[in-house]
């Protein structure tokens, strides 16, 4: 396995800078040309921090896909919108500027994104052909945008249902209305949406599955292919929701969604295929 780190700087940045890790496999033998997807993982925090526990145990599973993987560590608070939107699209076409010496394919580059992860995951996926993503980095929408997103018990909406930290980190305490509704996810869905694997619980009291339920209501209207797994129970904050993950803290551990990952990899790979056949 080869192993790069990439740093990142993009307007607005107040502090820090973004790095992108990348873990790319070996080629194999009898397959030597063979190009991969690649998923970038983008973990939750609440926009206060990048959380470990979905970081590299997260990676690890995609590598076993047999998919390329990479984390984003984006800038968080005090960075604002749209800092960590535009670290993600720039992350997204350097793989693509990457993908002949990484052996990706550049029409398998995934999102997957955590809670607040979530959020700028999805992010990416309405706001990737508006001119604030893209312009502000020197780049085209065509380089930035993903060709799928997964989205694991995401924070979606400013509204109702809200998670009202993250919001205030990503736009500052005393943000105008205005701003938050211009980040709640389900109302800048369109067709252009790339197609979305999600998932979230039923019982999670952190970030309510309204936030998954709101998108994928919008999904629908604008005719998104999307595929959505409602597990009846677990915490918010899951990751792999085994033992990997849990450590010490038994409640992170819930057999019933360890699912997931074997659904995404069913996912990944059938979207693959229509690809394919679609050529």
């Amino acid at each position: 396995m080869k192993y790069d780190r990439i740093s990142m700087t993009v307007q607005g940045q107040k502090t820090g800078e973004a790095r992108l890790t990348a873990y790319l496999l070996d080629p194999v033998s009898v397959s030597p040309e063979r190009t991969r997807p690649l998923v970038i993982v983008v973990p939750g925090g609440g926009y206060q921090y990048c959380s470990d526990r979905e970081r590299e145990p997260i990676v690890m599973k995609f590598l076993a896909m047999g998919c390329h993987a990479c984390i984003l560590d984006y800038s968080v608070s005090p960075n604002r919108f749209p800092v960590a939107l535009r670290e993600l699209a720039l992350a997204i076409a350097t793989v693509r500027d990457h993908a002949k010496e990484w052996q990706v394919d550049p029409e398998s580059v995934l999102v997957c994104g955590f809670s607040a992860g979530g959020h700028l995951a999805c992010s990416i996926g309405t706001f990737w052909n508006r001119s604030v993503t893209y312009e502000g980095i020197g780049r085209k929408a065509e380089e930035v945008r993903p060709d799928g997103l997964i989205l694991c018990y995401p924070v979606i909406t400013s509204g109702e249902y809200c998670h009202a930290g993250s919001f205030e980190e990503l736009l500052g305490e005393g943000a105008q209305p205005e701003l938050g509704q211009a980040v709640s996810l389900e109302l800048r869905v369109t067709e252009q949406m790339p197609p979305v694997f999600l998932w979230h619980t039923v019982t999670d009291d952190t970030v309510p599955v309204e936030n998954s339920l709101l998108l994928a209501s919008a999904m629908q209207k604008n005719h998104v292919n999307f595929e959505m797994h409602i597990y009846p129970s677990g915490c918010h904050g899951l990751s792999l929701a085994a033992e990997e993950t849990a450590g010490s803290r038994d409640y992170f551990l819930e057999p019933g969604c360890q699912s997931w990952v074997l659904l995404v990899q069913s996912w990944i790979e059938n979207q693959r295929w229509k690809k394919k056949q679609d050529a």
